[in-house]
């Protein structure tokens, strides 16, 4: 058994592979466990309390209703593999995943080693690759571009007026960020639900784990509406909030050309810099077996199952439910894939 990807999706799953008693190894692109969350910008801290970020067998240090910091919870993860003494394989970065004549698969490393398994669990997460949208092209070479992935601290970005693009939750952490060192400006997208932190005194994640709507089926006419909307916690991120700390709200950006940026409402700005948050896209290039793709390169599969026999997925965004992309969810996601390994199905 292969699990490919290290991060909070692959170690849940490399716990319940050793609970089922089945042989594995978990092979990764990074120098240590947690990488990918250290490589963040700075100042983040998790969307889901302490309570909700642990994974099964080990509860995360500190207090449960706070939030910790990724580095906090990168370490988390490093403690967590040697705790639980998983196989892992770091620096070992899968190029390319093929089927061969006889079924099996074949993952060849960037080292040129390849290792064979009956079956492999993709657990590389659902935010692997930032997007520049085309109209990033209309911006000039004065002009610094980052992505959220990219962007680190306020000195990561030059001393001038500065545009992020996209006000989900790390748009918006950028936003306030940044403001108090440099003029920021926030173009907003599609409208955001933010729901309260604390609703009579209990993180709004209790409520929504124990009323069961972090549950909810994907197809399910709850799961249907949450997804539509999309909604996050509101930490002092809303935009009358964000506003009264001097970020300047700004519609939907339509048009870059050279320092200009121009909006839906007709006005525009000169910027220095510009961070785009406007979401990710699956890296599939790697995984050579046609069927195991959607024509627009994202990942196919039904609840976690590919539809090429004996290849799942783990840490999907809506795999099963709004969990899935959580660290609450991967867990629960993991168990159920392993349940059906052990089935044989």
């Amino acid at each position: 058994m292969l699990v490919v990807g290290a991060g909070q999706a692959g170690l849940a799953t490399g716990y319940h592979l050793r609970q089922a008693g089945i042989p594995f190894v978990i092979v990764d692109g990074n120098d240590r466990i947690g990488d990918s969350w250290r490589r963040r910008y700075t100042s983040l801290t998790l969307f889901t309390p302490r309570r909700f970020s642990a994974l099964p067998g080990a509860i995360m240090p500190g207090n449960r209703e706070l939030y910790p910091t990724r580095d906090e919870f990168a370490d988390y993860l490093e403690a967590y593999a040697r705790l639980f003494n998983l196989p892992l394989r770091l620096n070992s970065r899968v190029a390319k995943l093929q089927r061969s004549l006889s079924g099996e698969f074949e993952a060849t490393l960037e080292s040129g080693e390849v290792l064979a398994a009956t079956h492999v669990v993709v657990a590389t997460g659902g935010f692997q690759v930032p997007l520049f949208p085309k109209i990033a092209a209309g911006f000039g070479s004065a002009v610094t571009q980052l992505t959220a992935e990219t962007y680190r601290d306020p000195a990561s970005v030059p001393d001038e007026v500065v545009l992020i693009v996209g006000d989900g939750a790390s748009g918006r952490d950028i936003a306030a960020e940044l403001v108090p060192s440099r003029p920021t400006l926030l173009a907003a997208g599609r409208p955001r639900k933010l729901f309260p932190e604390r609703l009579l005194g209990k993180s709004i994640w209790w409520w929504l784990h124990w009323s069961g709507l972090m549950r909810a089926p994907a197809d399910s006419a709850v799961g249907r509406l949450m997804r539509r909307t999309d909604p996050f916690p509101d930490r002092e991120r809303n935009l009358d909030s964000l506003a009264r700390k001097g970020v300047r709200l700004k519609p939907r950006l339509t048009e870059a050309a050279g320092t200009i940026a121009k909006f839906a409402d007709g006005g525009e700005a000169e910027i220095g810099s510009v961070i785009w948050a406007v979401g990710y896209r699956d890296d599939s290039d790697w995984v050579q077996i046609p069927i195991a793709k959607n024509p627009d390169g994202s990942f196919a599969h039904t609840n976690g199952v590919s539809p090429v026999p004996n290849l799942f997925f783990v840490g999907r965004p809506w795999q099963r439910n709004r969990a899935s992309a959580l660290i609450m969810g991967a867990a629960p996601d993991a168990n159920a894939i392993v349940k059906l390994i052990s089935e044989g199905n």
